[in-house]
């Protein structure tokens, strides 16, 4: 697994739903702009140039509501990258209290083709201390 990426995340007044608390569609915001700081913090400026990256499933456990004026922070890990994908957990919390995990697939997209592409390793490497979870196919 990758180390791991922290990022502040502000409760909006538009964030909130009839209920009172967080919509359950503004943690999918928060996980976009989650993985994706973690990509261009981590990435070298060329790749990340050359590659961007679109999400193809998000399984959500929710566990319990966010309120406006929380004090949030979305914990990413990237677990493993696989030919053109990438399969990160983003937790989303509140201190300690995990209030939602998120598993998510990530595909790479060449920005010219705007086709699916592999990262070159040394890349994929920017993200790990250990080398990644072996690569198939």
């Amino acid at each position: 697994m990758s180390a791991q990426h922290s990022q502040p995340i502000a409760v909006l007044p538009q964030d909130i739903d009839a209920l009172g608390h967080v919509n359950n569609m503004i943690y999918l915001r928060w996980v976009q702009d989650a993985t994706v700081a973690h990509w261009q913090r981590t990435a070298p400026p060329s790749a990340v140039n050359e590659f961007q990256w679109v999400a193809i499933r998000h399984d959500i456990t929710y566990r319990r509501p966010a309120f406006l004026g929380d004090a949030i922070v979305a914990r990413v890990t990237l677990e493993s990258v696989r030919r053109e994908s990438a399969f990160y957990v983003t937790r989303i919390q509140r201190g300690d209290e995990i209030l939602a995990e998120i598993s998510s697939r990530w595909c790479c997209m060449d920005t010219a083709t705007m086709r699916p592409a592999r990262l070159p390793d040394e890349v994929v490497s920017c993200f790990f201390a250990e080398p990644p979870v072996a690569r198939t196919g």
